[in-house]
């Protein structure tokens, strides 16, 4: 008896209904162009800038879909490193944080690689470099061999989850996934945007790792969507959206799970949360064009290193209010030269004192 698609007798030949695909999927290559087109308007150092925000909040997001939240600013420390980005101020990232960053730029800026069980294995091995997932102990670079019992997908805090769905026994791995990325490395018949949403289904479907399925599943997704783009520099988020998203996302998963092999409500879904994040991308490219604005209008001020890093931060991703006493604390400098630093500031029109009162004076960049 059937419970789940991967037990369908015409598994995994996937189909859909193209017609009814048609106007979302030509709204989302028509808002990949206009995106295109805008990043082409667009200096070098502006695109590096918009490729920096856009990888940070694509990390971030991806991890916390699966409930793991990380430091956004050792995420963007490591990126820039690993972009060979010369941005003052970088933190020194941890290892599990460089393996996402690592899977998520091979997999975006060498997307015309083919897919592999060794690549997969890296990726994998990248996630868990302690080859543990919390507090267990995972196998880390193979397939899941289903030690404790089927691999079941399931979402919510511990003690509360849900089971989505229960994936394929491990017995039938190797067969599946040789089955999956021959049709992922050779396939050129199927529109590109459209086979990233089959991808992305069709790996979390086989779910043929320990743990990080859904990361690697993304991941492809986003290696499908650079083909698609010609392009490796990803300038909107799919996991941003999908997080925004998530309930639906997890709902639309487990409806297709327990369905036929006519996934066209799922493309249907993925299709319209990719147009989502192409519409969301705007808001990326006004954080960055705002920074460049702010520093063409103050180009000829003179700032020492500490100020140059604090409006940085201010510009970018930051956490709270500042107060001198966190001024000191990111600059490693002492009490006095916080408060000299930032009254230097004042007086140059570029901070003010924040209008929240509280135990401590908070102080906020000038809006350009």
């Amino acid at each position: 008896m059937q419970s789940y698609i991967h037990q369908h007798r015409d598994w995994p030949n996937l189909v859909w209904d193209a017609e009814a695909l048609l106007p979302t999927l030509s709204e989302v290559r028509h808002r990949q162009g206009i995106l295109a087109g805008k990043m082409e308007m667009l200096g070098f150092d502006l695109k590096q800038e918009a490729l920096l925000e856009t990888l940070t909040l694509d990390v971030i997001k991806s991890t916390e879909i699966e409930g793991e939240f990380l430091n956004p600013e050792l995420v963007r420390s490591s990126i820039a490193r690993h972009l060979g980005m010369d941005i003052a101020g970088l933190l020194p990232s941890d290892r599990n944080i460089d393996g996402v960053v690592e899977m998520m730029l091979d997999a975006t800026q060498n997307a015309q690689e083919p897919l592999s069980s060794a690549r997969l294995f890296d990726w994998h091995a990248g996630l868990f470099p302690t080859g543990r997932s919390g507090m267990y102990k995972i196998n880390v670079g193979q397939w899941r061999k289903d030690e404790t019992g089927p691999m079941q997908v399931v979402s919510g805090a511990l003690g509360k989850e849900k089971i989505h769905f229960q994936a394929p026994e491990a017995i039938r791995l190797e067969h599946e996934m040789r089955q999956f990325m021959e049709w992922f490395n050779t396939n050129q018949n199927l529109d590109p945007v459209l086979k990233a949403g089959v991808a992305h289904l069709w790996f979390v479907t086989i779910h043929p790792l320990d743990d990080g399925n859904g990361r690697i599943a993304r991941a492809i997704a986003d290696m499908q969507l650079s083909k698609s783009e010609g392009t490796f520099s990803r300038f909107y988020s799919m996991s941003a959206q999908i997080r925004l998203q998530r309930k639906g996302y997890y709902d639309i998963l487990e409806k297709t799970q327990k369905g036929s092999v006519d996934i066209t409500s799922w493309l249907l879904w993925f299709l319209n949360c990719l147009s989502a994040a192409l519409r969301h991308t705007e808001h990326t490219l006004e954080k960055v064009l705002y920074k460049a604005r702010f520093w063409e209008k103050h180009a000829t001020i003179v700032l020492n290193e500490r100020q140059v890093l604090l409006i940085n931060k201010l510009l970018g991703p930051f956490e709270g209010k500042l107060s001198s006493s966190k001024w000191a604390k990111i600059a490693k400098c002492s009490a006095d030269t916080a408060l000299r630093d930032i009254q230097d500031l004042l007086n140059k029109g570029i901070m003010q004192k924040a209008e929240a009162g509280g135990r401590s004076t908070n102080y906020e960049l000038k809006v350009v």
